[in-house]
């Protein structure tokens, strides 16, 4: 039988998954399944970390960071703080193309895909530029912290061939300051992938998921034989005890991985959602709870649940 999967971060990334695991049934490359799940997020405009509708950093500019990375060869691209691109993933995968200067950032990064003939548009939405609004507003009136979500979309896919690929993509930590760049375009933070082993993605608080190379220590236990989930367990768990022992506190830390086998593992410390499918299981939105002993319980999502995030996504701005 043919094997193939993809797995990636939150609800959000549901419709991408839809459409991959579509592409790979097709015998699609992994690199395009991975991209055009991405893709599927980054033009919807109501989710407000990812690409079309993204929210800015406190100066009202939607700054993106992405990076896409070919399990096969190892090759790998990213931007950070590019703007005016409808698809950041997608230049970050052209980049990995170039064995030179393939990590382009801010300035130089939408330069090169201006020039590359990439879709650019309008990134700040007027629903974004409204949450903006208030959030100053907010900020101004009660003096709170100004910082508030920064979830990531973190794709795997393995193709029927047996290769595998990686892609991230966000807007990164909502009224940030300009120039500032997370995890996600990071190797063995962010992402990484071996077609010979695995890969893993992650989501989060990208200034201590960063602390840490988790998503290459999650590949790296499973080429020495751990399960996906194991390996995410291993290596997320002890590593956010760690930083709260030495550093004084974490950021929400969710990863996912799959291995070149097409099983997969979660492992995070708050309330995650996640969308996998298989050649053997259909696409399906899971949640995930961290839970004793350092372990993860994963359970189906409930329908009231999808009801409310609906509602929540597309409630008005007031």
């Amino acid at each position: 039988m043919t094997n193939w999967a993809t797995i990636a971060t939150w609800r959000m990334a549901h419709d991408g998954v839809l459409k991959a695991s579509e592409m790979l049934k097709e015998n699609a490359s992994a690199g395009d399944a991975v991209e055009s799940l991405i893709n599927v997020v980054e033009e919807y405009p109501y989710y407000k970390s990812v690409g079309y509708g993204g929210l800015p950093n406190e100066e009202g500019v939607v700054e993106m960071d992405a990076a896409f990375m070919d399990g096969d060869t190892l090759a790998q691209g990213a931007v950070g703080g590019i703007r005016h691109v409808l698809h950041a993933v997608s230049v970050a995968r052209q980049l990995s193309h170039e064995h030179f200067n393939s990590f382009r950032v801010g300035e130089g990064a939408t330069k090169y895909a201006l020039v590359n003939g990439f879709e650019m548009r309008n990134m700040l939405t007027d629903r974004a530029k409204l949450r903006w609004q208030k959030r100053l507003k907010e900020i101004q009136e009660a003096q709170i912290s100004p910082y508030d979500g920064h979830d990531t979309i973190g794709a795997l896919t393995l193709a029927q061939s047996g290769s595998m690929a990686a892609a991230t993509s966000t807007s990164g930590l909502f009224m940030k300051k300009a120039g500032r760049v997370g995890d996600s375009p990071l190797s063995g933070s962010g992402f990484y992938v071996d077609s010979e082993i695995g890969g893993a993605a992650a989501t989060g608080l990208g200034e201590d998921i960063m602390k840490g190379c988790i998503s290459y220590e999650i590949v790296r236990r499973m080429a020495e034989g751990e399960t996906p989930q194991d390996a995410c367990d291993h290596a997320v768990y002890p590593f956010v005890e760690k930083l709260k022992r030495r550093y004084g506190k974490a950021g929400e830390f969710s990863l996912v991985a799959l291995n070149k086998n097409g099983e997969w593992g979660v492992a995070t410390n708050v309330e995650f959602t996640f969308s996998v499918a298989t050649a053997t299981s259909a696409p399906q939105i899971l949640i995930a709870h961290p839970a004793e002993n350092q372990t993860t319980r994963i359970e189906p999502i409930t329908q009231e649940w999808l009801d409310a995030y609906e509602k929540r996504i597309k409630a008005p701005i007031k």
